[in-house]
């Protein structure tokens, strides 16, 4: 009997661990959710289960997948509407993890991008200087890339 409950916790523990998205596909999936509101949909829905609290890394991305899904709104309330909650899970996700790269550099992208009528530019110039203060520090070698690349295309 008990050898069969460790085998039962040993598959719910591997089935917990496979369902959360591996964060090089958040980040492909991210990119393509700016051209396809089918993919930002998805990638949405893949985040649901993800807060500040016990991912603000992956909620932070759904922050930045639902700002994303203004793109694809037809009418403008509607489009409003999204930025804004997005933009609140975003700041949430960086409230509760401040010292997150990724999370910095998420915002960065965003707030580089996104027209100037939407006001959310306030943090650009220190999530600037974070970045690049914090980017020798930074293990994940795909994401330094990135975010190198990234600098250099918009100083």
């Amino acid at each position: 009997m008990i050898k069969y409950f460790f085998i039962v916790l040993f598959l719910i523990g591997s089935t917990v661990k496979a369902q959360i998205p591996g964060i090089k596909d958040v980040r492909l999936m991210l990119h393509q959710a700016t051209n396809n509101e089918e993919a930002c949909n998805k990638l949405i829905k893949i985040l649901v289960p993800y807060n500040e609290n016990n991912n603000p890394l992956l909620y932070g991305y759904r922050g930045g997948a639902t700002m994303i899904m203004a793109k694809h709104a037809f009418n403008p309330f509607s489009k409003l509407s999204y930025f804004k909650k997005g933009k609140n899970m975003l700041e949430s996700a960086i409230k509760s993890d401040n010292t997150n790269i990724e999370l910095r550099f998420l915002r960065y992208t965003i707030q580089t991008s996104v027209p100037s009528f939407l006001n959310y530019s306030g943090e650009k110039n220190a999530d600037k200087l974070f970045l690049s203060k914090s980017i020798p520090e930074l293990k994940d070698q795909e994401l330094k890339k990135i975010i190198n690349a990234y600098l250099l295309k918009y100083p």
